[in-house]
C-alpha cells in the first residue's frame, strides 16, 4: 500500500487507501466525482497525518506542452498541470524565454505552482500567467479563467482558498522572448549577480545564481541530505498593518506591500529563540534556513506539527503575530 511518505518531499505521512495516478484528463474527470477525495501534485507543499487518508488520492500526472510564439507578442505556452515546474524553467531559459528565471529550483508541478502562486527573489508565477483551465467540482464544469479571475495574492489563489472545489488542468504562461532577464527586484540576487537593483542579466546567469542561493539555504532537494527533506518554507512571511510593524525592533527585516508590511518569518522565528538546527523528535529546523522544517531523523507528522506549533506559539507570545502555514495540512492542525 502506498504511503504519503513515498509521495511527498518531507517523506512523511500515513497510508493511502486508494491512489489514482491520473495521466490523462479522462481519469481526472472520472475520479473527481468521488466524494472523499484528496488531490495531490508533486508533494512538495504537503504534510499529511500519520493516520494517512481513508478516501481516494488523485495524483495529477498529466503531461503536455503547446508553444506558440512570435517576435511581437512573445511566447504563449500551455502546460499540462502534471509537468515538472523546474524542468520547464530550465527549458525556458535555454530557449530564450524570460519571466520565470528567478523561479528556478522550486520543486513541484505546474498546476500546484499556480495554486500556490509560487514566488521567489522578487517575482511570482502569477505575473506570467495568462489563464488557467480548471475543473469546478461543485458546478461539474470545465472553464478557463483569466489571470485576473484567479484571485492571485501572496502565496495564494482562489484555488488554494477552496482546495476541494477546483482542480487545475493546465496553465498558460505568457513569456517574453529575449536573452536577458526581467529587471532584478531582489537585493540578495542582485548582489549575487554583481549588478544593481533594476538591472538585467543573462537568463542562464540568473538561473544559476538562483539555484546557488537556494542550495545554500537547503531549498534544492537532495536525496542524500536530510537537511533538504522539507516542504520549502513552512510558514509564509506575515503581512501586518503599519501599527503592528511599528512595534517591531528597528532591525526587523520588513518590506512595504500594497496591503501592509511584510515581515521576515525567519527573523521572527530566530528572535523567538529557535535557532537553525533546533530539533523536536525526528523533526528539526534546517541548519541552513529557519523557515524550512525538515525530516531530520525519521520524523513523523506528529513531530513536525508539534515543532511548528511550538514555533507559532512562541512567535505569537513574543511579537503578537500568528504565523500561517504556507504548506497544506491534511488531517492536522496547528495549536
Amino acid at each position: 500500500m502506498t504511503t504519503f511518505a513515498e509521495l511527498t518531499t518531507l517523506r512523511v505521512g500515513g497510508k493511502i487507501a486508494r491512489l489514482v495516478n491520473a495521466t490523462n484528463e479522462e481519469q481526472i474527470l472520472d475520479t473527481a466525482k468521488t466524494s472523499d477525495l484528496l488531490v495531490v501534485s508533486g508533494g512538495s507543499n504537503l504534510l499529511v497525518s500519520d493516520d494517512g487518508f481513508a478516501g481516494t488520492v488523485l495524483r495529477i500526472a498529466t503531461l503536455g506542452k503547446e508553444i506558440d510564439s512570435d517576435a511581437c507578442s512573445g511566447a504563449t505556452i500551455k502546460l499540462s498541470a502534471g509537468e515538472d515546474w523546474d524542468s520547464f524553467v530550465t527549458q525556458a531559459v535555454e530557449n530564450g524565454l524570460a519571466g520565470i528565471e528567478t523561479l528556478a529550483g522550486i520543486p513541484g508541478l505546474v498546476g500546484a505552482a499556480a495554486i500556490q502562486n509560487i514566488g521567489a527573489y522578487g517575482r511570482e508565477i502569477s505575473e506570467s500567467i495568462a489563464r488557467v483551465r480548471v475543473l469546478d467540482r461543485i458546478a461539474n464544469t470545465i472553464s478557463t479563467l483569466a489571470a485576473d479571475d484567479c484571485d492571485f495574492a501572496y502565496r495564494s489563489s482562489r484555488f488554494k482558498v477552496e482546495p476541494d472545489r477546483w482542480i487545475v488542468l493546465d496553465v498558460t504562461l505568457q513569456l517574453r522572448i529575449g536573452s536577458e532577464s526581467n529587471p532584478i527586484r531582489y537585493q540578495e540576487l542582485a548582489n549575487a549577480l554583481g549588478i544593481k537593483m533594476g538591472e538585467r542579466a543573462p537568463l542562464d546567469r540568473v538561473r544559476e545564481a538562483v539555484i546557488n542561493l537556494r542550495k545554500k539555504k537547503g531549498m534544492v532537494l537532495d536525496p542524500h541530505d536530510r537537511d533538504t527533506w522539507s516542504a520549502g518554507s513552512f510558514f509564509t512571511n506575515p503581512i501586518v498593518n503599519s501599527a503592528m510593524a511599528g512595534t517591531l525592533p528597528e532591525d526587523a527585516p520588513t518590506w512595504p506591500m500594497p496591503t501592509g508590511v511584510k515581515v521576515s518569518a525567519a527573523w521572527l522565528i530566530e528572535e523567538a529563540g529557535f535557532a537553525k538546527g533546533h530539533r523536536h523528535g525526528g523533526a528539526g529546523i534546517s541548519t541552513k534556513h529557519s523557515l524550512a522544517l525538515v525530516n531530520a531523523d525519521d520524523a513523523t507528522a506528529a513531530d513536525l506539527i508539534a515543532l511548528a506549533s511550538q514555533i507559532r506559539s512562541r512567535v505569537n507570545d513574543k511579537f503578537g503575530i500568528l504565523l500561517q502555514p504556507e504548506i497544506r495540512l491534511v488531517g492536522l492542525a496547528l495549536d
